[in-house]
């Protein structure tokens, strides 16, 4: 069992292909599709492996698509706790336009989640939380959850030694923003996301700062982090804020940009860096990510060339 549990309740077998151009009530000819696991922790544990690290992944899988999804994370050499799945584990579609070279991304739904199936879910979880390592809660909670569902998680860990970092959207978002009791240690979210909550824009890194301190004082975590795009990432505690640019010059794909930002920033983490060290490191992720093909993610060469290039400066 490694120090770093990502979970991924609504796992997406991911497709990625293109076509020369998306045009409306034609047959549109793709190239042969490039097929990966996806899903908000699934990303996140396979770009701690390319980074060099270690992570296990929970996966709730059921039927073919689940089936098929394990196959590929095991021939990845993905350490596996699978959990049950109340129905079959949902698919993405990722078709890039060549003649734009930009991306349309069709999320199909997952299986819908009794109450009872979440509370399995949970227990299998708490069971499985590394001590003194990290539980990366990322991606969006499978249908039928509640709001509330990772900051359940959040309580259920709170106990312990192990640290909790939170990457969502949604309802889910919405509800740790507000401030939790047992605030996890991170909460991740980007531009949009931040300006959906706050119903007003954040044109300067200066205003994403003081929405991110604001969620700080408020409870929805220690750390809040705010990507900002192609602009970088804004990391706030309650002692200060910092910034990080993005430093790749070519975007091939942003699927798993924010993923591997967190596979980046957990692991640095775990290897006992400080908070703006692992912004670097999580930013050089998700730029050397947008350098890849497809669902690619980040790769090592790509980081390390990134990585040189990244510096954190005070806000």
């Amino acid at each position: 069992m490694s120090a770093i549990l990502t979970v991924t309740l609504n796992p997406a077998l991911d497709i990625a292909t293109s076509v020369d151009k998306v045009i409306a009530g034609h047959k549109l000819r793709c190239a042969l599709p490039v097929i990966d696991p996806g899903g908000g922790g699934i990303n996140v544990a396979r770009a701690i492996r390319q980074l060099g690290g270690d992570a296990t992944a929970f996966v709730a899988l059921g039927g073919n698509t689940g089936r098929q999804l394990g196959e590929l994370l095991e021939a990845a050499g993905l350490p596996l706790i699978v959990h049950a799945a109340p129905g079959d584990t949902r698919q993405s579609v990722a078709v890039t336009d060549l003649s734009i070279n930009d991306q349309f991304r069709f999320m199909l739904p997952g299986p819908d989640w009794s109450d009872a199936d979440v509370d399995g879910a949970c227990a299998g979880i708490k069971a499985n939380a590394p001590d003194s390592g990290f539980v990366v809660l990322s991606g969006s909670g499978p249908s039928g959850s509640r709001a509330d569902l990772y900051a359940r998680i959040c309580k259920d860990l709170s106990n312990t030694s192990t640290k909790v970092i939170v990457d969502t959207s949604g309802p889910a978002l919405t509800m740790m923003a507000l401030g939790q009791p047992e605030r996890p240690y991170v909460l991740r979210m980007d531009q949009q996301e931040a300006e959906s909550l706050t119903r007003y824009a954040l044109p300067r890194r200066g205003d994403t700062a003081d929405f991110a301190s604001k969620l700080v004082e408020r409870g929805a975590g220690e750390i809040v982090i705010i990507a900002r795009g192609s602009d970088g990432n804004v990391l706030a505690t309650k002692d200060g804020r910092w910034f990080c640019p993005a430093v790749n010059t070519v975007v091939k794909s942003k699927v798993g940009a924010g993923d591997s930002f967190v596979g980046g920033l957990t692991l640095a983490l775990q290897n006992g860096c400080d908070l703006q060290t692992a912004l670097c490191h999580g930013s050089a992720a998700a730029s050397a990510a947008c350098m890849t093909e497809g669902t690619q993610l980040c790769l090592r060469h790509d980081f390390d060339e990134c990585l040189a290039r990244s510096e954190a400066t005070a806000l």
